[in-house]
């Protein structure tokens, strides 16, 4: 079966489990919010300014990684502003073929200017609204509220997901430097979560080894993985090209968890060298739940059709291939069953069969 050009990959629909609403904004966004409240950006126009991003996110350091949110951040410090960067989020992954997404964001972190946290999940909900109308229903988006591991306020986060479990709002997480900050410190959270039947992703084995990823599910219970990259430390190749896994690695792939992987993020942050090199590659052979993702749109200079084409170059993967990471990731959302069994039967299988059918009849 023949690999998929670039333009089939983005009119293929997508979903979309780990994206970052304070890594996704538009340069020229960032340029006009800064100038409304004054603050000073590296780089005065949008084209400079969005070139900045990626290089400066382009370290091979997770640390010198997470500095450049300060600017995202920094423009993200009332309802108006932070309405518009949820809407034109939504309107930016319905324009590249996402038809399902979960955006994470730290409410803790969008308070400087007053906005208490309920009325900083308001106007990333009333964003997103607004985006999901123009589109048509092109889209679904939901949002998952994270707690960041260095600071104390995660049982806070993680009510108020609670309260707005009906409302938008699809789960929990927790992001941040790994190394240091172990999943467990928050473990009161977790297991206040599980206690309210709701769902939660943890940041686990990115810059941090399997240490981090075992914690994250036999301690605290994570239903997926936040990118889960190191559990590839727990795979030996041997020379006679036989696979053995240990118990760690057999235990994520038998219980089906899914690992929300980040190619380009990766490579940024050193995690891997390429895409060819990207352990996403034999844990898809070996067919661990895998879901392919963005990460932070802007730092990364990505979207899901550039994640996507980036691995059909790399892997030869076909539109089946590209279905099946679809189907992981729908199988694997923090919606409703039935809800995800629809998207799954109504829009992103009939939509591999159509771009299937007008590839083998042209």
């Amino acid at each position: 079966m023949s690999t998929p050009t670039r333009d089939q990959v983005q009119a293929a629909p997508k979903v979309l489990l780990h994206d970052h609403l304070d890594g996704g904004l538009r340069p020229q966004t960032i340029v006009e919010l800064a100038a409304e409240i004054g603050h000073e950006l590296p780089a005065a126009d949008p084209e400079s300014l969005g070139r900045w991003f990626t290089e400066s996110a382009d370290s091979g350091s997770l640390v010198r990684y997470l500095e450049t949110f300060d600017h995202t951040v920094a423009v993200m410090q009332n309802g108006p502003a932070i309405a518009r960067v949820a809407r034109e989020c939504v309107e930016d992954l319905a324009a590249d073929g996402v038809v399902y997404a979960e955006v994470r964001y730290a409410p803790e972190q969008h308070v400087g200017g007053g906005m208490t946290l309920d009325e900083v999940v308001a106007a990333v909900q009333e964003g997103f609204d607004a985006g999901m109308a123009a589109s048509g229903g092109r889209i679904v988006v939901r949002q998952l509220l994270t707690a960041m591991r260095h600071q104390a306020r995660s049982m806070e986060i993680a009510e108020l997901a609670i309260a707005w479990r009906d409302r938008g709002v699809a789960g929990f997480d927790i992001a941040g430097a790994e190394a240091g900050f172990p999943p467990t410190r928050h473990l009161d959270a977790f297991e206040y979560l599980q206690r309210e039947n709701a769902h939660f992703t943890i940041h686990a084995g990115e810059a941090f080894g399997l240490p981090s990823i075992w914690e994250a599910i036999q301690w605290c219970g994570a239903d997926r993985l936040g990118h889960g990259v190191r559990i590839i430390d727990d795979i030996t190749v041997h020379d006679d090209g036989s696979v053995e896994l240990g118990r760690l690695a057999a235990y994520v792939r038998d219980q089906r968890i899914p690992l929300e992987m980040c190619p380009s993020s990766n490579i940024q942050t050193g995690a891997a060298e390429s895409f060819a090199a990207h352990p996403i590659g034999l844990l898809t052979d070996l067919r661990f739940r895998v879901t392919v993702n963005t990460d932070n749109r802007l730092m990364s200079g990505t979207s899901m059709t550039q994640e996507m084409h980036g691995l059909v170059e790399a892997f030869g993967y076909s539109l089946g291939d590209l279905r099946w990471f679809t189907i992981n990731a729908m199988k694997s959302a923090f919606l409703p069953f039935d809800e995800r069994l629809t998207l799954i039967d109504d829009v992103i299988k009939p939509g591999y069969a159509a771009l299937e059918a007008a590839v083998s009849s042209a």
